[in-house]
């Protein structure tokens, strides 16, 4: 199947006739997934829960924007990979560095020149840092950085923007969501929380806990939210007069808001950055950098007691750091993040126009930065509902659409942009119906759950 509209010989595209999609292989497979995998996959945030039940597709392979899955349905991807990529899947110049990468070996028991040049175009681009080390995923990277700022400055606390939601599956910041079973009690006295935008919070909570705090960890910025101005510079200047470690979560924002991430766009410069996700293209690297004195803690020029510092067997494969490499190299030759700003705001403007259109725009909105856009799902009320958006996600997987967002890549041309906010369109036709007449006959299933909840109900197993 090419896709969900079929059209007539002459190509009238007005002829096109609604092609159903079936997830029928899709539904087999996430079953044998749930037997096998706990969850029924390897991210809870690509879980079936947060689908439409018997609409989640599995997916077997994408080019550029576009991916296709077990039945043949062919989608317009959004999300791309939990925001991992932005040059499109199978970018051809990443494929062939990987390609080249694997042919002369991946895993050694040495450096090679490979790190080298990989560390050198990392620290090109994040001017802000003196020295890098690679993992593979954000909660190594973000983890290093609270065990390097704990040992720097001999304090246990971590002080964390409670408005984020997420920045480590490590005990330390997992124990203040809802799913922390198996996490020392413990563990919840050493990490405090303030508010992001909110200065007074933050400097509260070090006047509160007077040098017990070893860092200070946020994002700069996210897709809904800019900082103040003053906040960031706020932020360094009380971290720079309570010697507290400044750490900046820059796992969406780099190579999204800007090459360098969001310091580069705001500049304000922390002590130590971490970075992952669009690294890679979709391959799995991550890194924390900073600056030398911290570092070093991590390294062979220092006489203090040393950092157990993301030391990893594949930390250095060659595989990811050849696709960084490639990454790094487009970024300097073209504009990624420029053209995921126009095709984000051309996306934002048709899916608002098109909600204005049939009534519904103080229910369905495309909003946040360009380049990662979410949408908003509301309900009569006008709260915010599980339900409205279990149908917005079916009616656009119904019309070759498929994402939890509208996070979009460098990779989606005028026409993904323009299937797009027709999906929409036919989507939200549906939804007002849902607005005036109840929801009844129009969702299959049970709504979508937040991927991090305490008990699988209400999407538990059904056997």
């Amino acid at each position: 199947m090419s896709g969900h509209w079929s059209k007539s010989e002459d190509g009238d595209m007005a002829a096109r006739e609604r092609i159903e999609p079936s997830f029928a292989r899709s539904e087999l497979l996430q079953r044998r997934l749930h037997e096998l995998v706990p969850g029924g996959a390897h991210t809870y945030a690509r879980g079936s829960d947060q689908y439409p039940e018997g609409m989640a597709p599995v997916l077997v392979r994408g080019s550029g924007a576009r991916v296709w899955d077990a039945d043949g349905n062919r989608f317009v991807e959004y999300g791309m990979g939990l925001r991992s990529v932005t040059l499109g899947h199978a970018c051809p110049s990443v494929v062939e560095a990987v390609r080249q990468a694997v042919a002369d070996g991946t895993g050694f028991t040495r450096p090679t020149t490979l790190e080298l040049a990989a560390a050198e175009d990392f620290l090109s681009l994040v001017p802000g840092a003196d020295m890098v080390k690679f993992a593979k995923n954000g909660s190594d990277a973000t983890t290093a950085a609270v065990r390097l700022a704990r040992a720097a400055t001999g304090r246990e606390l971590v002080a964390v923007c409670a408005d984020q939601p997420f920045f480590s599956a490590d005990d330390w910041f997992i124990v203040g969501v809802g799913m922390n079973a198996g996490i020392p009690a413990a563990a919840h006295a050493t990490t405090v929380r303030f508010r992001y935008n909110d200065l007074e919070s933050l400097r509260a909570l070090l006047d509160e806990h007077d040098g017990r705090i070893a860092c200070v960890l946020l994002e700069a910025a996210t897709a809904l939210t800019e900082p103040a101005p003053g906040f960031l510079a706020g932020v360094r200047e009380l971290c720079d007069r309570t010697g507290t470690v400044l750490v900046f979560d820059e796992m969406i924002t780099g190579f999204r808001w800007a090459t360098g991430g969001a310091q580069a766009v705001y500049g304000v410069t922390p002590d130590l950055s971490c970075f992952g996700k669009a690294m890679g293209n979709g391959l799995p690297i991550s890194a924390l950098a900073g600056r030398r004195e911290l570092m070093e803690l991590g390294g062979l020029a220092t006489d203090e007691h040393r950092v157990f510092l993301l030391s990893t067997t594949h930390g250095a494969e060659t595989v990811s750091l050849a696709a960084f490499r490639a990454v790094a190299a487009a970024y300097r030759r073209d504009d990624p993040v420029g053209v995921m700003e126009r095709q984000g705001a051309a996306l934002a403007a048709g899916v608002n126009r098109a909600a204005a259109e049939l009534g519904v725009a103080d229910f369905v909105a495309a909003v946040g930065r360009p380049s990662c856009l979410v949408f908003t799902t509301r309900d009569a009320s006008g709260l915010p509902s599980q339900s409205f958006r279990t149908l917005f996600l079916q009616e656009l997987l119904r019309n070759g659409v498929l994402g939890q967002s509208f996070v979009i890549s460098a990779a989606h041309t005028d026409d993904d942009v323009a299937a797009t906010v027709e999906a929409v369109a036919r989507a939200l036709d549906v939804y007002r119906k849902g607005l005036e007449s109840g929801l009844d006959g129009l969702l299959r299933g049970r709504p979508v759950a937040p991927a991090l909840r305490s008990h699988a109900a209400p999407r538990r197993l059904r056997r």
